[in-house]
């Protein structure tokens, strides 16, 4: 259990709308490590108010970093959130309260016939549109499975297109659609949804009904790539087998089974792959 003055502390970190600010998109990028240069940027905050936000975020344990080569980069530090969590929900509310979809998932799972999947990315063009049609080919008899863009264009980038038709996948179907076409009273719920890049996960998202269990795979976007078409067609390559491989590893999770501090733990174990 923590001590309540390392409570104090994280309390008095969090106080503060932009560090608050801060800790949400690093949430929502976890397990990602990202630097100060693009938290700043995102935020619309200086870089010397970041450097300080973060100082305080990682004195209150609420946030870790790593070196790499130069650049110092940032993650939450999510054994230490859990514990403060866990004390406000035990010694603060001393077990008055329950947080719905919290425990409970496998009752939940197990009425589901299919489970809703969403996944989002800003163009909806390229990576979105693989995870989509990955996942659906593969296990379109346990998932219903969408794609969307927080800014999507009106077609899909042609190197994907082909990729998918090289891999045998059907494409007549496919196309870019807006996120907001999955927000209205007449959209699915969703148990599942995954931002698959960092820009979309910066992106202060709906608050999704239903509690649904949420990821960030994040990857290169193989639409920014330049050089010629065999460089270009490379890195549309190389990312639809890096997302071939989150599927696969998502499709064996025994979803059915497990509660859901398990299943979030196993999505985020995927990001990592």
């Amino acid at each position: 259990m923590k001590s309540t003055q390392c409570v104090i502390e994280q309390l008095a970190a969090l106080s503060h709308s932009k560090r608050l600010g801060t800790f949400r998109l690093l949430m929502r990028r976890y397990p990602d490590f990202v630097s100060a240069g693009e938290l700043s940027e995102h935020l619309n905050v200086p870089a010397s108010t970041m450097s300080s936000n973060l100082a305080i975020l990682y004195r209150a344990g609420l946030i870790e970093q790593v070196r790499s080569g130069t650049y110092i980069l940032y993650s939450v530090n999510m054994k230490s959130v859990t514990k403060f969590y866990e004390y406000l929900f035990a010694d603060c509310g001393r077990y008055r309260f329950s947080i719905e979809g919290v425990t409970g998932l496998s009752e939940k799972m197990m009425s589901i016939k299919k489970f809703n999947v969403l996944f989002i990315c800003v163009g909806n063009s390229a990576r979105s549109i693989f995870a989509e049609t990955l996942l659906r080919d593969a296990a379109g008899d346990r998932f219903n499975v969408y794609s969307a863009g927080t800014h999507p264009g009106t077609e899909l980038n042609p190197f994907a297109v082909k990729v998918l038709m090289d891999k045998g996948h059907e494409v007549s179907l496919l196309r870019a659609k807006d996120i907001s076409e999955f927000t209205s009273p007449t959209a699915p719920h969703f148990d599942f949804v995954f931002t698959v890049c960092n820009l979309a996960a910066n992106e202060a998202c709906p608050a999704w009904e239903g509690q649904p269990i949420s990821g960030h795979w994040g990857m290169p976007d193989p639409v920014k790539v330049t050089g010629t078409d065999a460089e270009k067609s490379l890195a549309f390559q190389q990312c639809y087998g890096m997302l071939k491989r989150r599927i696969d590893a998502f499709i064996s999770i025994p979803i059915r089974e497990l509660d859901r501090i398990a299943m979030q733990t196993a999505v985020d174990e995927i990001a990592k792959i």
